[in-house]
């Protein structure tokens, strides 16, 4: 079977540390899977909050909805260890746009994950995808 393939950026919209917790870890003692997606999850809703959104409003009442999600997990974490999560957004368009995460060890830089992330702009009111908000768009230039 192919790998996964996810282009990283040269440059990142966020950054932030999350240390591996107790509770992100598997029966082999290392990072589980479905960790990984958790963690981007909270590194996104703190890049959100750091621009004063929120995933149900970016604004103008739209919110966010996860249409897909690709994963290649490289190396091991461990509790304890300190990783490094970087998000850059990519793909910006007017009813969606998607996003990238590069999971690495603070200490070493050794890439533990690579995510892809894909979003729909969502109206959770009328419960259909929409049009993304103006502002929101106009933050990052169409690729």
């Amino acid at each position: 079977m192919a790998r996964i393939q996810i282009t990283l950026p040269e440059s990142y919209d966020y950054e932030t540390t999350l240390p591996v917790r107790l509770t992100d870890l598997n029966y082999g003692q290392h990072l589980a899977n479905d960790r990984v997606l958790a963690l981007v999850h909270e590194v996104r809703v703190q890049w959100l909050a750091a621009l004063g959104l929120t995933e149900l409003d970016l604004g103008e009442g739209v919110g966010l909805i996860q249409a897909d999600a690709a994963v290649r997990y490289l190396s091991q974490a461990r509790w304890g260890d300190a990783l490094r999560v970087q998000l850059a957004v990519q793909e910006m368009r007017r009813s969606g746009f998607g996003l990238v995460y590069r999971l690495s060890h603070a200490a070493t830089g050794q890439d533990v994950a690579q995510v892809q992330t894909g979003f729909a702009f969502f109206d959770y009111r009328q419960q259909q995808v929409t049009r993304g908000p103006a502002a929101f768009i106009q933050r990052w230039p169409r690729d």
